[in-house]
C-alpha cells in the first residue's frame, strides 16, 4: 500500500500520536516514560521543535508539536527509531516497538491548537490514572510544568492554550484559572468527553476550510493519496473543487444570490466546465450552486451541449481563462 504523504513546511504544527505494536504496553514502567520523554527533549533541542503540550501514556503518546523548519519526518524517525534502540537494548529485545507509522494531523493555530491541548492534557484523566484536581501531578507530559516555569524546558510553549481557554496570561492566577478550566472540561466540556474530541485523532487537518485549503493550494499537496482514507479524500477533492469553483464565480464576475434561476446560462456553464476538467459530481454542484438536484444539474449540463445554448458565451470565457493560466 502506498505511504500516506507527509505535509511539511515551516512553522507547521501537528497532533503527532503513535501507539505500542499491537497496542502493547511499551510505556508501562515509569522508567520507559522518563526515557522516551527524555528523547523527546534530544529530538527537540536537535530539530528545534516547539511543543506545546504532551502526554506519555501505558501505550501511546500524544504531541502537540511545531516545527519552525518544517522537519517532521527526520525528527520523528530521530525520536522514535532512537528510542526503540535504547528500550530494546535495555531490554534484551528486538523487533518493532511501535505500531507502524505515526499519526500527524496538521493543526491550525489558534482554536484548533486550543484543544488539542486540552484533550492530551486530559488523557490521563479520561483514562483514570488520575483525577482532574491532581493532574498537576501526573508526571509524564507537559501540563505539570505550566505551574513550575522554572523547571519548564526551554521547547515548551504554554502560551497559546492559555490563550485559547480565554485570553489567560502566564502568571499564578492564569494557571489557576485554566486549572478551573480543565475542572470544568473533565465535568462537563468537551474535551472530556471521547465522543465529542474524536474528531482530533481523525483525518489530515484540524483547523477550519480556509486553512485545510491554504494547505492543498500552498503546500502542493499530491492528488494522488492512495494511503488516505476515503474520508480524507472526500474532504481534500471537496476543497479543491471549492478553490476553482471560486476561480470561476470571480471570472464570471458571478456569485449565488436569493432569486436566481436554478438554470441560469452562467450556472449551467460552470457545471458544465468543473464536469468536463475536473469530474465534480452533479450532487455537489447542485448544492455549490443552488441548482436544486442533481438530476437538475445532469439535465441541464447536457443540454449546454447544443450549440446555440446561452451557457456557450460562458464557457468560452472559462475555457480562456484556463488557457492563459
Amino acid at each position: 500500500m502506498a505511504r500516506k504523504w507527509r505535509v511539511e513546511y515551516p512553522g507547521a504544527v501537528y497532533h503527532v500520536i503513535n501507539r505500542g505494536n499491537y497496542r502493547a504496553w511499551v510505556f508501562r514502567e515509569e522508567g520507559a516514560r522518563d526515557a522516551f520523554e527524555a528523547c523527546l527533549a534530544e529530538a527537540a533541542e536537535r530539530y528545534g521543535w516547539v511543543l506545546h503540550a504532551w502526554v506519555v501514556m501505558s501505550n501511546h503518546f500524544h504531541l502537540a508539536l511545531e516545527t519552525p523548519a518544517g522537519n517532521l519526518v527526520a525528527g520523528m524517525q530521530w525520536l522514535q527509531s532512537v528510542y526503540a534502540n535504547r528500550f530494546n537494548r535495555y531490554r534484551g529485545e528486538n523487533g518493532q516497538l511501535f505500531q507502524g507509522r505515526y499519526k500527524a494531523l496538521l493543526v491550525e493555530k489558534g482554536t484548533a491548537l486550543g484543544q488539542v491541548c486540552d484533550y492530551i492534557h486530559l488523557n490521563p484523566v479520561r483514562a483514570r490514572m488520575i483525577t482532574v484536581e491532581a493532574l498537576g501531578n501526573y508526571g509524564h507530559g507537559s501540563y505539570r510544568f505550566l505551574a513550575r516555569p522554572k523547571a519548564r524546558p526551554a521547547y515548551l510553549d504554554v502560551a497559546d492554550f492559555l490563550m485559547q481557554a480565554g485570553g489567560l496570561a502566564d502568571t499564578p492566577a492564569g494557571w489557576r484559572c485554566y486549572a478551573d478550566y480543565m475542572a470544568w472540561q473533565a465535568a462537563e466540556g468537551p474535551a472530556g468527553r471521547n465522543q465529542a474530541y474524536v474528531n482530533l485523532t481523525r483525518g489530515w487537518a484540524l483547523g477550519t476550510e480556509e486553512f485545510k485549503t491554504t494547505v492543498l493550494r500552498e503546500q502542493l499537496v499530491p492528488k494522488d493519496h492512495h494511503a488516505w482514507t476515503a474520508a480524507d479524500c472526500r474532504e481534500e477533492r471537496s476543497l479543491r473543487w471549492r478553490v476553482v469553483l471560486d476561480q470561476c464565480l470571480s471570472s464570471l464576475g458571478c456569485q449565488c444570490a436569493p432569486g436566481d434561476s436554478k438554470s441560469a446560462a452562467w450556472k449551467v456553464a460552470i457545471a458544465t466546465h468543473l464536469r468536463q476538467t475536473m469530474g465534480v459530481p452533479n450532487g455537489w454542484l447542485a448544492e455549490q450552486l443552488e441548482m436544486g438536484s442533481a438530476f437538475y444539474v445532469s439535465k441541464h449540463v447536457g443540454l449546454a451541449r447544443n450549440a446555440d445554448h446561452p451557457a456557450g458565451e460562458f464557457l468560452l470565457r472559462l475555457r480562456k481563462v484556463k488557457g492563459k493560466g
